[in-house]
């Protein structure tokens, strides 16, 4: 007889009260982040450090720049691969191809020649787009029930996100910084290996969790070619936009790409709502909801614009200018990158239980999303003003960063969870899964935003670009806050 998703059969082992399966996921998941977050929190300081001393001597506008594509690709990439999952080869085995997939590319970092770094990054790109949207999918999979009980394991699971998003910077910062920049390249692929082993081992706790399931028409040569045709696509218009900007003329420079690939997403995001406003057959209702989903697109866009220069500008900011001196040693710039873990998971469960307590009271959807962006505008105003002490190349406190982090930790408790529940409650259900997917599409934009505005760093003064980044993100916020009545309106009885 099949058991049911996650049931590994009657007497099936518990986690803390949870399927066995969990922990399986969890770890997985956990050394994942670690692997992600490690690798993150080195990658900008490695691409702008002398080559004299290991690095890759790039100036700052490269390096973000790069760094822009690799964060918004991750985030992208994660369309196609539930897509390919669902498709081809399963939930479970998409997972495990991605974790190998995301070893190989963190090894491929460890060989220190230019052709294998991004070698190494697409790599990573394509193996996290396997495993990130699919791991999560396994989870729901556990609990076929659904209800309150599901909902307490994804919590768990999110736990894991955040402790491996806490150690990796730890290890692999250390490591990196300190000793050879490609030890910490290697250590967060072994890392990865580490969360494979034992997902190989708890396999047998999933139960039919992942597996794929058969659908009538299924027809894999035409999935395959659909999906090749798709990718041609999308390479070709960010190539034909890019060639547009330079006037007729290719250019391939990594600047020009990252704003070609801007556009590109842009214009196809806008052409998206337009199909579904003009040929989804919406009814009244529906098409009401649907129109704050725009809304909150264009809000999370630039909200995750602010929040991802953690790994760019303010790491750079962290390795210059900042006076690291504990008990008399000095340490890695990398360190802070923990702090805004560490932040979610001390906060993540006051914030749960406010929503709850304030009942009736609770904001709305877009007033949360404002609250949000004032808190992550307030940060970097933080941050601005800390920065003007430092133009005669003084030192200053890591605890003007430590506060901007938690400014930001906050704003993204208010609006990251409440973005992902309310695509859930507004879109038909018939789109749900595309409109999580312009969701995710949101913070992929905003981390490629973050990456070219963090390329100004070389041409304005820091208290100008956190200056000029905290006053149009807190601006938006105000926007969102005086629109939000009228907003609110749209949703009709979703909170």
């Amino acid at each position: 007889m099949p058991h049911a998703p996650g049931d590994a059969g009657p007497d099936a082992a518990q986690w803390f009260g949870h399927p066995r399966g969990l922990s399986t996921l969890f770890f997985t998941e956990m050394w994942e982040r670690f692997s992600y977050y490690g690798m993150r929190a080195l990658l900008v300081l490695f691409m702008t450090d002398l080559v004299a001393s290991g690095g890759l001597g790039m100036t700052d506008v490269t390096a973000t720049a790069i760094y822009g594509l690799y964060t918004f690709a991750v985030y992208a990439v994660a369309l196609p691969g539930g897509w390919i999952a669902d498709r081809l080869t399963g939930q479970r085995h998409a997972v495990l191809i991605g974790g190998v997939v995301i070893a190989l590319g963190h090894l491929t970092l460890a060989i220190p020649t230019l052709a294998t770094f991004y070698v190494g990054l697409v790599l990573i790109v394509l193996g996290t787009g396997l495993l990130k949207p699919n791991v999560s999918a396994m989870v729901a999979d556990l609990y076929p029930e659904g209800g309150a009980r599901r909902d307490a394991g994804f919590s768990l699971f999110y736990m894991g996100i955040n402790v491996g998003a806490f150690v990796g910077p730890f290890v692999c910062g250390t490591l990196g910084e300190t000793v050879n920049w490609h030890l910490g390249f290697s250590v967060a692929g072994v890392g990865m290996m580490l969360g494979l082993a034992q997902y190989v081992w708890g396999w047998r706790y999933l139960g039919d969790a992942g597996l794929r399931r058969h659908r009538d028409g299924d027809d894999r040569g035409r999935a395959l070619r659909s999906f090749w045709w798709g990718t041609g696509v999308v390479v070709a218009s960010v190539l034909g936009v890019t060639w547009l900007q330079r006037g007729g003329v290719l250019s391939v420079s990594i600047l020009n790409v990252a704003q070609g690939t801007g556009i590109t997403i842009t214009a196809l995001v806008v052409l998206y709502f337009l199909y579904i406003f003009l040929f989804g057959r919406l009814s009244h209702d529906e098409r009401r909801r649907v129109a704050m989903i725009p809304v909150l697109f264009v809000g999370a866009t630039v909200f995750w614009s602010g929040f991802e220069q953690a790994g760019s500008s303010m790491n750079l900011f962290a390795e210059r200018l900042t006076d690291r001196t504990v008990f008399g040693m000095e340490a890695p710039a990398t360190w802070l990158q923990s702090v805004n873990p560490l932040f979610i998971v001390l906060l993540a469960p006051i914030f749960g239980s406010l929503w709850v307590r304030l009942g009736s009271k609770n904001p709305s959807i877009p007033a949360k999303f404002a609250y949000g962006l004032l808190l992550l505008g307030l940060g970097f105003l933080v941050l601005a003003w800390g920065s003007a002490f430092t133009t005669d190349g003084t030192l200053v406190s890591p605890m003007w960063l430590i506060v901007t982090y938690f400014f930001h930790t906050t704003g993204e408790l208010c609006l990251s969870p409440v973005g992902l529940s309310s695509i859930t409650k507004l879109a038909p259900k018939r789109l749900v899964g595309q409109m999580m997917g312009i969701w995710f599409m949101a913070a992929a934009l905003g981390n490629l935003l973050a990456g070219l505005v963090a390329g100004m760093i070389e041409s304005l003064a820091l208290p100008q670009l956190f200056g000029a980044v905290g006053l149009v993100v807190a601006g938006a916020g105000v926007v969102m806050l005086v629109a939000s009545g009228p907003i609110r309106r749209l949703a009709g009885d979703v909170r």
